[in-house]
């Protein structure tokens, strides 16, 4: 009963089933026919919209290129319009020219006959002219047979004049004209001796003249400082318990302090200050950064001293190659060898009678520049020999010897020119000068040295050097009075006439100068004239 039940059930079922299966399948069929029409009206349309777009496409092109080609044909006409019209204007350019060539033509044809009728005319009068002298040769060759018939008359007579003078003064004709000759001989040497000194004296006077102007230029173009250098340093401290610390436990600190720096430390009862003194400058230079380091930084023991001194020395050597780079910038010389740099630099911390050396050689590059310029000669090689003059005393405590030459013999080592180190060893004439570098750094050192205010001295050396220089012109025979002028500069010495005549008063001024060269020493020159005074006297009754 139940397996009828579930039989019945299943057929049922799959009725139902086939049933859905059915309308499913019929549905799908509807709807694929439906969308087959949807894709076959739509495949239409799109067939259409080509077509028209198609179409569109062609007209639109048809139309551009009717248009382009319009426009081909109007850029075609234009350009042949412009080529018509170009070729226009050369043909009225060319017609222009050749009017214009035609008319210098002509105008040429015009000059040449102008010019071959002148040359016609021309050689006409030349024919004529060619006449005029043949006559003129003939008169002349005439004239010249007169004077040879005249010069033989002539000849004859002078023959019976010489005769007759020779028996009037019972000398022969060779006998007079060597008495002649050496007359018109002695004449003529006294004129050349004549012509010869004025000649000497005017280009000695000229010479003066213009040595003085260039020298005198060169004074005038360069202002420098006053002499301002000193043995003694000023070091200013914040208190006067610092004074202690200097000194420190049983004077400790500052014997330290003088055995590493070789500078004394001088504490008087000056407020808030000591005094460093040393005559090496570069030492009293390096001992004033090390205490200014120490006083700064309040620690002060023998261990700090040395850090401070060892610190100190590579600051002053750092300054004296950045002093000897500034030298070069500020003279214009440039390419030279590192250690004469640092030579130049060292001369920043030396004097000579109170002048900063290195002022001194940097003034005097210029003043040798000056005076070149005005000679027309080498600027560079002038400056650059000035500079290094006096390169010697970076290391006369070293080495022995002159310092002109120690500085030639330096500059030589690191590769100076021959003509450098010539006016080095020669600008204190340890060596004859023989080049104008070497006269004009002897000008420049002796005018940088000797202006005024360059240099300074003691008043006792200055009052004995007057009268040392007195001294020895007025213990020469002869000499009245003496008279030391301008500073010491020039010495005026009068002579009693009698006793010194012209020559011994030339002999005595060369001796009287060149005693103070050896005796003394001072700076720049001095000048010894001696005047000799010749008095006439008449008595009338």
């Amino acid at each position: 009963m139940a397996s009828r039940e579930l039989a019945s059930a299943r057929r049922a079922a799959e009725r139902e089933a086939a049933q859905i299966v059915a309308r499913a399948e019929r549905e799908a069929a509807e709807r694929l026919a439906r969308v087959e029409r949807e894709a076959a009206e739509i495949r239409r349309r799109g067939e259409d919209e080509v077509a028209s777009l198609r179409n569109q496409a062609l007209a639109e092109a048809a139309a551009d290129a009717s248009r382009a080609e319009a426009a081909t044909r109007d850029a075609a006409r234009a350009e042949l319009e412009a080529a018509r019209a170009e070729i226009a204007s050369a043909r009225a350019s060319f017609e222009d020219e050749l009017r214009v060539r035609r008319a210098e033509l002509r105008g040429r044809e015009a000059a040449l006959a102008a010019r071959e009728q002148r040359v016609e005319e021309r050689t006409a009068s030349l024919d004529d002219h060619a006449s005029r002298l043949a006559g003129r040769d003939q008169d002349l060759l005439d004239r010249e047979n007169e004077l040879t018939r005249r010069a033989a008359e002539a000849a004859d007579l002078e023959a019976g004049r010489q005769a007759a003078l020779e028996r009037i003064a019972e000398l022969t004709a060779a006998q007079a004209r060597a008495e002649l000759v050496s007359t018109i001989e002695q004449e003529a040497r006294r004129e050349a001796a004549l012509l010869v000194r004025e000649i000497e004296s005017r280009a000695e006077e000229e010479g003066e003249e213009r040595a003085r102007r260039i020298v005198t230029t060169a004074i005038q173009r360069v202002a420098s400082e006053q002499t301002t250098e000193s043995v003694v340093t000023v070091l200013h401290l914040p208190g006067d318990e610092m004074k202690g610390r200097i000194i420190g436990r049983e004077g400790r600190n500052i014997r330290t302090f003088e055995s590493v720096t070789g500078v004394n430390v001088l504490i008087d009862d000056t407020p808030e200050a000591v005094l460093l003194s040393c005559f090496d400058p570069v030492r009293r230079e390096i001992g004033r950064i090390t205490l200014a380091a120490l006083v700064s930084d309040g620690r002060i023991h023998p261990h700090r001293i040395e850090e401070e001194y060892a610190r100190a020395q590579l600051e002053v050597e750092e300054r004296c190659v950045r002093a000897g780079e500034d030298a070069l910038l500020e003279t214009g010389i440039s390419e030279m060898h590192p250690e004469l740099v640092t030579l130049l630099g060292r001369l920043r911390y030396r004097t000579s009678y109170g002048q900063n050396v290195l002022a001194h050689l940097i003034e005097s590059a210029h003043l040798a520049g000056i005076m070149a310029a005005e000679l027309r000669m080498a600027l560079p090689l002038a400056k650059r020999a000035a500079l290094l003059h006096d390169l010697g005393k970076a290391l006369t405590h070293e080495v022995e010897g002159s310092h002109a030459l120690i500085g030639a013999d330096v500059a030589r080592r690191y590769g100076e020119s021959e003509e450098v180190v010539h006016a080095i060893e020669a600008h204190h004439n340890e060596v004859a000068p023989r080049s104008l570098c070497a006269v004009l750094t002897q000008a420049a050192d002796q005018i940088s040295g000797g202006r005024p205010g360059a240099r300074r001295d003691s008043l006792e050396s200055y009052v004995k050097r007057l009268e040392r220089i007195e001294q020895i012109a007025g213990d020469r025979p002869g000499v009245d009075r003496v008279f030391a002028m301008q500073a010491g500069r020039e010495v005026r010495v009068m002579v009693v006439p009698e006793e010194v005549d012209d020559v011994a008063a030339h002999l005595l001024a060369r001796d009287v100068a060149r005693q103070i060269e050896d005796e003394l020493t001072y700076p720049g020159q001095i000048r010894v004239t001696v005047v000799r005074e010749t008095r006439a006297v008449g008595t009338a009754r």
